[in-house]
C-alpha cells in the first residue's frame, strides 16, 4: 500500500486509515493509521475484552492514560494497551499526531467504522451500547476530568 492509499473514514480532526484489516488477514491483526488533531481526545477511556493494540508514534506528542498511569510519547515510541485495561488516549501537541495502532487479533476496526458512520453512536447515551457489541465498555465519568485537565476537544 502506497501512501495515500487505504479507506479512510472520520470527520477532520479524527480520522482513521485503514492499512490492513481483520477480514484481509484472517482475523490475526488490524492495523489502523490514527490522525489527530492536536489538543484533541481520540476515545473516551475504556477497556476491551478480545484485543490488545500496540500504538506506534509516528509525528506528534501522545497522551496516554493506561490503568492510571499518565504519560506522553513522541516519534519512535511504542505504547501497549493490554486488553482488560482501562486507557485513553490524545494529541497532547500543538501539530498534528499520526500513529499506527495494531490490533491483535483484528475486529476491533469495525467499530471505528460504525462510529464513523453518520450518525455513528458517538455520545454518552449510545456509545456504551455500540462498544458493548464489541466486547469494550466506556467510562465517560472518568473521561470528562481528563478533558477539562488539559483542555481537549472532545
Amino acid at each position: 500500500m502506497r501512501a495515500g492509499q487505504g479507506d479512510v473514514t472520520g470527520e477532520p480532526g479524527l480520522l482513521d486509515r485503514y492499512l490492513i484489516e481483520s477480514q484481509v488477514s484472517g482475523g490475526r491483526v488490524a492495523i489502523i493509521e490514527h490522525i489527530v488533531n492536536p489538543r484533541t481526545l481520540a476515545a473516551p477511556m475504556h477497556r476491551h475484552s478480545r484485543e490488545d493494540e500496540y500504538t506506534f508514534v509516528l509525528a506528534g506528542t501522545i497522551g496516554l492514560i493506561e490503568e492510571g498511569v499518565e504519560i506522553t510519547a513522541t516519534p519512535g515510541d511504542l505504547l501497549a494497551k493490554p486488553r482488560g485495561r482501562w486507557h485513553t488516549f490524545w494529541n497532547a501537541g500543538d501539530d498534528e499526531l499520526r500513529v499506527l495502532e495494531i490490533i491483535v487479533p483484528g475486529g476491533l476496526e469495525a467499530l471505528f467504522r460504525r462510529l464513523a458512520e453518520p450518525g455513528g453512536g458517538y455520545s454518552p447515551d449510545t456509545l456504551p451500547s455500540l462498544a458493548a457489541e464489541y466486547g469494550a465498555e466506556i467510562d465517560f465519568e472518568a473521561t470528562m476530568p481528563l478533558v477539562e485537565r488539559h483542555g481537549l476537544a472532545f
